[in-house]
């Protein structure tokens, strides 16, 4: 990887993408600090203080501390990402959706314009909820209309520049550039959790337990980082074998080639769906601010609260995780359903006049990619459980208060990897075309 970045340094065109990648970087902290004007920017540290909920620290994590500081880009990118999330969906569902992604670069650009204004309209919604529900509760310390607009309108835009941020960095930086926002925003935690570890499991103890203490937390750390690059790389090759056939005097074809299915084909999706379905009551139960204490609805809400998981006094709460876990599975399940069709793939092969070696074209290799596909996508789900619940386990036993969950270190280390490899694509086709100049 530095070997990489170092011969990256070295072409000018690289080199400038790199620069202006960083540039934008250091343009979206420097927003995160930036105050939405009329608001009481104390509010959310004390009101964060009193919270006992996971939903709320999380959301903070993944938006770099630009929620706690309740800056312009509070919002960050999550509207994006909740837009995108249901434009896949909705592609599915609605025919005219499907047919503009199959009509080439023209369809995928018109997917792209919808994404963006429901972007912004879902933005628009999240802000007004903000600016009222938490303006009635201190937020906004002079409740009138013109304060209100300018809350959420200083919201809105923050979240559509994040968008075009995003965008100018996948066209004129290193790509992927929603990721690379989304990364650079958990990364910017890092420091605040480590050293939270550090004065709770290592600082003023005996210096054998420190020692200790320290080296388990990095091994820990470690073995997850290696963990998830295995499940990020690991992929089952299905072999292809493509017949014979006479072109003119020639035979053409027999070629052999391979249908790579990734064990973890839906990514980090299946997580990000079973934590917004779990944290969904306890933010409606934030923002709703239900007068009255309803002591049943109270003790239902634990259950979804990850604060609770594994923690040896009220260990009745881990119930919560095994539905998380039964969610994670399945919406893994779901979401490479919507994905990967092995019944297209098998006409496609039968068309090409491919085949798979002792598997017959037609429905037997549809039913044998499914069968594949179902093994190794509970193997990847069980990979992203085993990363997920580590650190909630940790939490619970230890009581390490650490923002930077499981589906943190998958987003960061699959983002770095996917970074690296466009920077090598670059790289291979300079060469390219520096050896075709020549």
């Amino acid at each position: 990887m530095l070997t990489t970045l170092k011969n990256a340094f070295k072409i000018k065109e690289i080199r400038n993408r790199l620069f202006f990648t960083l540039a934008m970087l250091v343009v979206i902290r420097i927003g995160s600090q930036l105050p939405v004007p009329g608001v009481d920017r104390n509010f959310f540290s004390e009101w964060f203080a009193q919270q006992t909920n996971s939903a709320v620290s999380f959301f903070d994590a993944v938006t770099g501390g630009s929620f706690l500081n309740m800056s312009v880009l509070a919002l960050n990118i999550n509207p994006y990402i909740t837009s995108s999330i249901i434009m896949q969906l909705l592609t599915i569902a609605i025919p005219k959706l499907e047919e503009m992604q199959r009509d080439g670069e023209e369809g995928r650009k018109k997917i792209v314009t919808i994404t963006r204004y429901l972007t912004v309209g879902l933005a628009l919604v999240q802000a007004s909820f903000m600016a009222i529900g938490f303006g009635r509760q201190g937020l906004i310390p002079d409740m009138n209309p013109l304060n209100i607009i300018t809350c959420i309108v200083a919201l809105t835009a923050g979240s559509a520049f994040l968008m075009w941020v995003g965008e100018q960095i996948t066209e004129h930086g290193v790509g992927n550039g929603i990721s690379v926002v989304l990364t650079i925003n958990i990364i910017s935690r890092l420091p605040q959790d480590l050293k939270g570890l550090y004065d709770q499991f290592v600082k003023g103890k005996a210096p054998a337990t420190a020692i200790l203490a320290a080296l388990i937390i990095l091994a820990i750390f470690i073995g997850m980082v290696v963990l998830v690059i295995i499940l990020n790389d690991a992929v089952r090759n299905i072999p292809v074998q493509y017949a014979k056939k006479m072109q003119g005097r020639r035979n053409v074809g027999g070629a052999s080639s391979n249908i790579p299915l990734k064990v973890n084909t839906s990514g980090v999706i299946p997580i990000i769906f079973a934590q917004s379905i779990l944290t969904l009551p306890l933010i409606i139960t934030q923002f709703a601010k239900p007068t009255g204490t309803n002591s049943v609805w109270a003790e239902i809400l634990n259950y979804f609260n990850s604060n609770k998981w594994c923690v040896p006094g009220q260990i009745k709460y881990t119930a919560g995780m095994l539905l998380y876990i039964a969610m994670v599975i399945f919406f893994a399940y779901f979401y490479t359903s919507i994905t990967f069709n092995p019944l297209m793939v098998s006409d496609n092969l039968k068309r090409q006049g491919g085949f798979i070696p002792g598997i017959r074209p037609g429905k037997p290799t549809s039913d044998y990619l499914n069968k594949v596909l179902n093994y190794i996508v509970f193997v990847g789900a069980i990979g992203l459980i085993i990363i997920c619940i580590l650190p909630y386990i940790f939490s619970g036993v230890f009581g390490a208060d650490v923002a930077t969950t499981g589906t943190s270190l998958i987003i960061i280390v699959s983002v770095v990897i996917e970074t690296v490899k466009q920077i090598e694509s670059m790289m291979l086709v300079r060469n390219y075309k520096g050896f075709l100049e020549n």
